[in-house]
């Protein structure tokens, strides 16, 4: 990038399920902007985060994983990725550098060769492997297809991640600012509220219901309590069986507590407010095949 032109566009980064997509998002931007967990598959929503820069403003796009649908909401998030992709200007294809790359890294690196955004390998989880097997496995990533450059990168240790911003930022067009200062995301409130609860939902279940919950929030009211001005949330967790229902209330209701505590704790920092949370569980038959359901829950 020239010294004197601004650059500004979006980016995302692409990748089989559980690459580290979402966390390397949340570790460029110093904050949380995207869900994460270790089930594969959960992010369901185009994230916008804005990184302000002197000389540039990198938006980054954080995608669900492309993988092969069962479902009507599996097809649904596959179109949403590739329309994604082709509006884009620069695509990270993240590698994990403890994994070799497979047939499904292939598969999505010739799904990408034909679009006009710049493509850039980005080697994630460095701080997993000694520098010998990562120099080996740089050169397996440069014979997958014509990068425009390969940058390794650990989000937990922060390393190389002003070389990977960089490196983005060069392949974005010449363009004024599009987004206001200060703005770090366009996802509204309600929606990463919603993404909080299913997280923490989400968290020590093991294969019951990786793709089973989806949270909707019903009601927000501002009201006056002994501790003074606080934010109510109405929530309700759908599941599509009753099985998964015990599973998600836990016994004598106290995983749901805890599903509650620590999701009303990332609330709270979002809205920057006390935060009463009113979580119900309810079973919604099969909703990841039923259009109106999937239309409710905002898919």
């Amino acid at each position: 990038m020239s010294d004197n032109e601004f650059h500004a566009g979006f980016a995302c980064f692409v990748g089989r399920p559980n690459a580290g997509k979402s966390t390397l998002t949340n570790a460029i931007m110093g904050q949380k902007i995207a869900i994460t967990s270790n089930r594969p598959q959960t992010t369901r929503h185009v994230v916008r985060a804005i990184l302000h820069r002197p000389a540039s403003q990198l938006i980054l796009v954080d995608t669900p994983g492309l993988h092969r649908p069962r479902t009507l909401l599996g097809e649904r998030l596959n179109d949403l990725v590739r329309q994604t992709w082709s509006e884009v200007d620069v695509i990270g294809l993240c590698l994990p550098a403890n994994e070799k790359p497979g047939p499904g890294d292939k598969f999505i690196a010739n799904e990408i060769q034909s679009l006009r955004a710049k493509v850039v390998a980005v080697v994630t989880k460095i701080d997993l492997v000694s520098k010998d097997h990562l120099v080996r496995h740089l050169a397996n990533v440069a014979e997958l297809a014509d990068f425009a450059d390969v940058v390794p990168v650990s989000a937990r240790t922060g390393e190389n991640l002003e070389a990977l911003v960089d490196v983005l930022s060069g392949h974005l067009p010449v363009s004024p600012q599009l987004y206001p200062d200060g703005m770090v995301t366009e996802e509204p409130e309600r929606v990463m509220m919603a993404e909080l609860i299913r997280e923490a939902a989400l968290e020590g279940v093991r294969d019951e219901l990786p793709h089973s919950i989806a949270v909707v929030i019903e009601d927000i009211e501002d009201e006056e309590s002994d501790g003074g001005p606080r934010k109510k949330v109405w929530a309700e967790i759908y599941v599509e069986r009753s099985s998964q229902k015990g599973i998600i209330i836990g016994k004598r209701g106290e995983r749901l507590k805890r599903v509650g505590t620590k999701a009303r704790k990332g609330i709270a920092q979002l809205l920057d407010s006390r935060v009463y949370l009113d979580l119900h569980v309810r079973v919604a038959k099969d909703w990841q095949r039923d259009p109106k359901m999937l239309e409710r829950l905002g898919f």
